[in-house]
């Protein structure tokens, strides 16, 4: 019997390619994402796909009443669907901050809680989360978007203790730097947000890091590969940390002091 799969943001990216990666594998994949008209090449692939808007519960609720009355069972979740919407802290209006923990958190923590019950009468199932090095430190500008990230990883350690005893296994996927949307979408919220302000001067250092960064970034397959690794695994473990400059960058934040991490963080940025 085939796994059955859903992934979430399979309309571009690691989605996209994560998703073609599965249903070569031989798992049944169901892709779901906002932008529909994005994922059409994916069904030539054998993949279904669904609207999902993640800020809206109906929406959530009917992609896993969808799968289940044609599969009557979901396997693995891989929630992959998220953005990074930057700007100085002042600036960020509260509406958008609000959005951002919608889609990156309460979105992806509904759609979790609806898989679970599921999963717990199969006996067996696996989350697995797309996180960031951004979940392990954080940066100007950033505040809202690590926040989100922090908040995943506080979610999926708690989760993983508590789903143990239902053989549901719950793992982190921490990428660095990875050739996608999300860094073009961060850059241009930074400026149209913070581009004028006060913090403007911080702002314009930060866009040429981030640039200099998309051009030095993993493609999204490399992600993809680890996300099928850790959907195969007997056991897989509980983080898998992948992508350019991903390890040295977690590795430099364990050993140094606060200020010292923010010094180099800020320096990088002249």
């Amino acid at each position: 019997m085939k796994k059955v799969v859903l992934i979430t943001g399979a309309s571009s990216g690691i989605g996209k390619e994560t998703a073609q990666k599965l249903v070569k594998e031989g798992f049944k994949v169901y892709g779901a994402s906002r932008r529909t008209e994005k994922m059409q090449s994916l069904v030539k692939s054998g993949i279904e796909i669904l609207p999902l808007d993640l800020t809206k519960d109906g929406s959530i609720s009917q992609v896993i009443d969808t799968i289940l009355k044609k599969e009557n069972r979901l396997d693995i979740l891989i929630n992959n669907a998220g953005y990074g919407s930057y700007g100085a802290f002042e600036d960020v209006p509260m509406e958008e901050a609000r959005r951002q923990f919608e889609v990156n958190v309460f979105g992806l923590a509904r759609l979790t809680q609806l898989v679970i019950s599921h999963m717990r009468r199969q006996k067996a199932g696996r989350i697995i989360n797309i996180s960031s090095i951004g979940g392990s430190f954080g940066e100007p500008h950033g505040s809202w978007y690590h926040a989100t990230k922090y908040a995943l990883e506080g979610i999926s350690d708690s989760l993983r203790m508590e789903l143990k005893q239902f053989n549901i296994d719950v793992v982190i996927i921490k990428p660095g730097a990875i050739q996608s949307e999300w860094n073009g979408i961060a850059r241009k919220q930074l400026m149209e947000v913070s581009g004028q302000t006060a913090y403007h001067e911080l702002v314009q250092k930060h866009y040429r890091l981030l640039e200099k960064a998309d051009k030095q970034a993993s493609h999204s397959s490399v992600v993809a590969k680890t996300i099928l690794k850790a959907s195969k695994a007997k056991k897989p473990k509980t983080r898998y940390v992948v992508g350019s400059g991903a390890r040295p960058l977690i590795l430099i934040r364990k050993l140094l002091s606060d200020r010292l991490f923010d010094k180099i963080m800020l320096n990088a940025m002249k």
